[in-house]
Parts: structure tokens; sequence; C-alpha cells
């Protein structure tokens, strides 16, 4: 239902206070705030139709009234002005100067949560296994040590227990074979074309081959963390989402089996710019009480993953609207310039 500009901006002013302080919003103050000149009566009927209509509420304690997750959505949908945010001011926290991705995306986690003084999330981007060089240490009799080199500098260690006891030459000879025909590609791409492709090499070597892609394969997939959170700690002194065992319960839930969180972000990679998702409207956030602001973040024009923040309902989506937004967009031109 279209609200008429009276309707409209005493929601907003409810809005807007209970937000600030966090307490039902009486129909005295509203008169006070709104700089509307309308009597108490007419305020008071004002404010029925818009609980009739499910965007306030009166909690049982009291006269005043609160906004409903409904109340929440016309506010940043229609209602809201949101304040700019001076992106000079947050660039130097996020700089590209040959960082790997993986500091880079911890960096934003980091800096979304300090600048909204919530939870900040990302969605790690879902690259393929890719490797830039493998080496073989041999270590003792039978005992080999993988060494695999990201092409973003990280390196893994795995150690491979062989049937065949490989010489420092043989194993030498392996390593200069893969990273020659195959270095750039991921695991999974060299797993198809190495059965056919070895076959000129003697038996043990293709055996060796196939369990430094296989171990490969298994130490990049668990080096990649699917999602990167800092900052869950600052939700524990918001009283919405702390008041009770059973938000607590299900928040810290959240953050732990991350299977929801995932889903969630995974939503928000398919959505252009900022998406708001309220608890209480979407079954997508486990609390009533939480809300989460997202945008996706790109690497030379591809959309690779999503970031946002985790907070309550009662957040200055003013000012959390444009730090998702901007620490997006500088994610995707640090990610880009590496």
């Amino acid at each position: 239902m279209q609200l008429d500009t009276r309707a409209q901006t005493l929601l907003k002013a409810l809005v807007e206070r209970y937000i600030a302080d966090g307490q039902p919003v009486g129909s005295r103050a509203l008169s006070k705030i709104s700089g509307l000149d309308l009597s108490p009566a007419t305020i008071r009927n004002i404010m029925a139709d818009l609980e009739e209509l499910g965007y306030v509420a009166s909690p049982h304690t009291s006269a005043g009234r609160v906004p409903t997750p409904r109340g929440y959505r016309i506010f940043v949908d229609t209602l809201l002005t949101v304040q700019p945010l001076d992106e000079r001011a947050v660039e130097s926290r996020l700089q590209a100067q040959a960082q790997p991705p993986q500091k880079l995306i911890a960096n934003a986690a980091q800096m979304l949560s300090s600048l909204s003084q919530f939870a900040g999330v990302v969605m790690t981007p879902r690259h393929e296994s890719a490797f830039q060089q493998i080496e073989f240490l041999r270590l003792g009799e039978k005992r080999i040590l993988l060494v695999i080199v990201a092409p973003g500098g990280d390196v893994q260690n795995r150690l491979l227990l062989t049937d065949v006891d490989y010489s420092p030459a043989q194993l030498q000879q392996s390593a200069n074979f893969i990273n020659q025909h195959y270095s750039g590609l991921s695991f999974e791409q060299v797993r198809g074309r190495l059965q056919q492709e070895v076959a000129q090499l003697r038996d043990d070597m293709g055996r060796l081959m196939q369990a430094a892609v296989e171990a490969g394969s298994a130490a990049m997939a668990e080096s990649s963390e699917e999602v990167v959170i800092a900052g869950e700690r600052n939700l524990l002194s918001v009283n919405e989402l702390s008041s009770n065992m059973s938000s607590l319960r299900a928040m810290f839930d959240l953050f732990e089996q991350k299977t929801g969180l995932m889903q969630l972000l995974d939503v928000s990679s398919k959505a252009s710019g900022v998406q708001i998702y309220i608890g209480g409207e979407s079954t997508l956030v486990p609390l009533d009480e939480m809300s989460v602001v997202t945008a996706p973040y790109m690497q030379n024009g591809r959309i690779v993953g999503t970031l946002g923040v985790i907070g309550p309902t009662r957040m200055a989506y003013e000012r959390v609207i444009p730090i998702v937004d901007i620490t997006s967009r500088l994610l995707s031109n640090a990610l880009s310039q590496n």
C-alpha cells in the first residue's frame, strides 16, 4: 500500500529515532522530531494505521512503537538517505601493493568490521585450484615432500608415501615435466590430461605424478577458506542479539557452520549492487533481530565473490550501505591490479 507523505515522514522519524536509542517511540516524541504540524491525536491515528498495515508494532511494556521487518524494508527501500563516505579515507586500508589475494580479502573483512562496528564477512573467490609450480623433495626412503606454489605466492606442503624409492634425479625430472606442461592449470584439469600424456614415461614415474595431483588437489581444497569473518565479538555488545541464549546460539551457529552464510552470500553474488536482508523477512537470515548488508565484488570485470556486514536490524543503514558499497569497489580494484 502506498503511504501518504505524512505517514512516510512519521515512519522515517520513528525508525531513525529507534535506531538511534533502541527505545519504543511515542506520539509525543514523534510530534517533536517529525517536523510536522500535527496534533497528538492525528499522530496517534496515523500510527494506528501504520500498525494495522504491519509497519510498526507496540511492545507490551510500552505505549511507544517500534519498527517491524516490513517497516525496516520500506525504510531502506524508499525513505533512507544514505550518508556519503569519503572513499579516500578508507582506500589506504586496502592497498594492492603486492599483497596476495588472501591478505586482501582478510583486510576487507577487517575493514568492514572496524568501520561498521559489527561483523564483516567476505566470501572468497571461487577459483579452481591452480598452481604455478611444484617441487619434489626427497625426505628419505619412499618419503617425498610435495611443495605446491600457487599463483598468488601461497605455498602448501604435502607428504607423499610411495611404493618406489625415487632418486633426486627422478624427482626433478617429474617436477620439470609437470611444471613445463601444466603450470597455471588446476589439479582437476591436470588429472584428466595426465593419464594420456605420461604414457611415454615409466609406470612408476606416472604413479608419482598421479599421487602428486591427488595430494595437490586435496591441499588446495583444504587451504581455500570459503568465508572469512572478522569482528564476530562486536555482536556480543548488541543487546538485541545477545539478550538470550537461543539468539546467541543461532548467531554463532551461523558463523561456525557457515552453510547458511554461504547460501546467503551465494544468492547475493547473483544480484547487482548492495542488497539488504532483514531478519524476520528473509528465510536466509536465521534471526529476526539480524540484518545482512551485502554487495558482490569483481576481479577483472567478473563477479567472483560477495562481501558484507552482519549486524542487528537496528543498524544505521545509511552508514553501513556506503561502507559495503565502497569496500566492494576497493576490493575489486585491488584484486584486478594483482
